[in-house]
This record gives structure tokens, sequence and C-alpha cells, in this order.
């Protein structure tokens, strides 16, 4: 009895050791790992080095820059971000009711002139338009006269727009995380090397929201780049017709024979005057009367005397 008892009695007895060993190796690796996150938490960042938490986020956003073919999978189901841009060319009868028009356009859509250009017989604008409106409002923009020139274009910003916000919520995160080391920070070179990360961090937040801002305002409001051409406008003009040259070709030889007449009376009006002051100077002085003549023989009578 006591030989077939025995075997077991070992068996257990190796069973128990074993798990003891396991558990104190278990419970050492979970202190070194604890350890380890506790030393990399509190792990100060060094002015021109970088800490573990940054070089994985840094990483993780080369990851994503790479793996295009993900990212466009990804920004299939969010909103495009569109840049609409427009170059319209019109003929006006009116310039002035054509741009009173215009004006009511930009108060009934919420859009605005952000520059104006006013010339004799041509008015320039570049309009900024909520995208939402762009297409109604080139539509309605027909009513002001005849369309000489259109040319329409649009850019997708969609994967710089979202690699800008994620980079910026980023940095932001990561500011966060700097500034927490200040209240753990054990001497004074470590509060100088930590703020002046942040000052470097904040600079390059402001810089990514100055370009995320920008763009934004692209895709918000699209720009339209409009010339109102009046109705005797130089033929230099694309989209001129034969009527309208040979009207403008009449118009200018009319103000050629307007400048002709106006020459022509100069010249009565000035001219014949001059012509006659002139003839009678000529008579008086060397004509009949001939004054310079009679002076001059009487100074050669008294020198030969």
């Amino acid at each position: 009895m006591k030989m077939k008892l025995l075997p077991l009695i070992l068996l257990a007895v190796l069973l128990l050791v074993f798990g003891c060993s396991r558990k104190m190796s278990g419970g050492a690796g979970a202190d070194y790992e604890a350890d380890g996150r506790a030393s990399a938490v509190m792990d100060m960042p060094n002015l021109y080095g970088r800490t573990s938490q940054e070089t994985a986020a840094q990483y993780s956003i080369a990851e994503d820059s790479d793996s295009g073919d993900s990212i466009s999978a990804e920004l299939s189901n969010v909103e495009r971000k569109l840049v609409k841009r427009a170059d319209i060319r019109i003929r006006a009868e009116n310039l002035e009711a054509a741009d009173a028009s215009l004006n009511s356009l930009l108060g009934k859509y919420g859009a605005y002139a952000a520059s104006t250009n006013i010339q004799e017989n041509a008015y320039y604008y570049s309009l900024r338009v909520p995208a939402p409106a762009y297409d109604v409002f080139l539509s309605e923009m027909n009513s002001m006269g005849r369309t000489l020139r259109r040319f329409e274009s649009t850019e997708d910003v969609t994967l710089h727009y979202y690699d800008l916000e994620g980079r910026l919520a980023t940095k932001r995160e990561l500011l966060r995380t700097y500034q927490s080391y200040l209240g753990r920070a054990r001497n004074i070179e470590e509060i100088l090397s930590v703020e002046a990360r942040i000052a470097e961090l904040q600079s390059d937040i402001d810089g990514t929201g100055m370009q995320l801002r920008n763009l934004a305002n692209r895709v918000d409001y699209a720009t339209i780049e409009l010339n109102l051409l009046g109705p005797v406008a130089s033929t230099l003009y694309q989209g001129a017709t034969f009527g309208e040259r040979i009207k403008e070709l009449f118009g200018k030889f009319g103000g050629f024979l307007s400048r002709l007449v106006v020459l022509i009376v100069g010249i009565v009006i000035y001219g014949v005057p001059i012509l006659l002051l002139l003839a009678l100077l000529f008579l008086v002085l060397f004509g009949r009367i001939g004054l310079i003549r009679k002076l001059w023989q009487i100074v050669t009578v008294k020198k030969q005397e």
C-alpha cells in the first residue's frame, strides 16, 4: 500500500513546486513591466531628443501616410473636401445695371467681393461664394449678360484636409503630455528642457492650425473671378461677334472724323489769325513799308559819309 502511495505523493510535490515557480516568475515579470511603464512615464524628454511616446506617435503618422490605399478606403466614408473655382467673362449692355444685379446676388446668398476693380468700360471682381450656393449662384449670373468665357475647376483636398486635422490633434495631445511633465520635473534642467519642447510644439500647432484654417476657408467659400465688359469693349476681348466688331469699327471711324473736324476748326480759329499776323509783320518789316530795309539804307549812307 505504501509503495503505491509513494509515486502519487512525489507527483503531487512536483506539481506544487512547478506551480509556485511559475507564479513567482510571473509576478516578477509583472513587477518588471510595471516598473518599465512607470519609468517610461517619468522619462523626461530631452531638448534635442524624443520621448518614446512622441516617437511612437510620429511612427504611427508615417505608417498611416505610407498606407495610401487604407487611407483612401477610410476617406471614402467621410465628407469630401472640395475647392471650387471659376473664371467668368460676361458682356453686359449696361454695366451699372449688371453691377446692381451682382450686388443683389451677393446679398441673397451671403457671398462677398474680396476685391473690385472698376474701369471705364470693364468691371473686375474676385468673389467668394459659400460652397453650397456655388452652382445656383453661377446659374443666376447668366441673367447679367452674354457669357463670353466660362472656366471651372474643382480640386479634391480631402486627404490633405484630414491629414492636417489628424496631425493637429496628435500635436495637441502631445502638448498636454509635455505640460503634465512640468509637475514631475526633478530639477531646473528638466523644467527648461520641457518648456523648450512645449514652445516648439506650440509653434508647430499654430502653423498647422493656420494651414488647416486657410484650407477650410477655401473649401467653405468658392472663388469666382468675374469680368464684366461693356457693350463697346475692345475687340481684343474674346467673344466679340462680327456685328460688334463692325459697330466698333464705325465707332472708331466716327471718332477719327470728329477729331479731324476739331483739328480743322482749331486751324481756322487759331491758324488764320496767326498767318495774317505773320504776313503783316513781313509787310511792315520787309515789304512795301520795309522799316528794316529803310533803316539799313540810312545806316549804310551814314557810313559812306
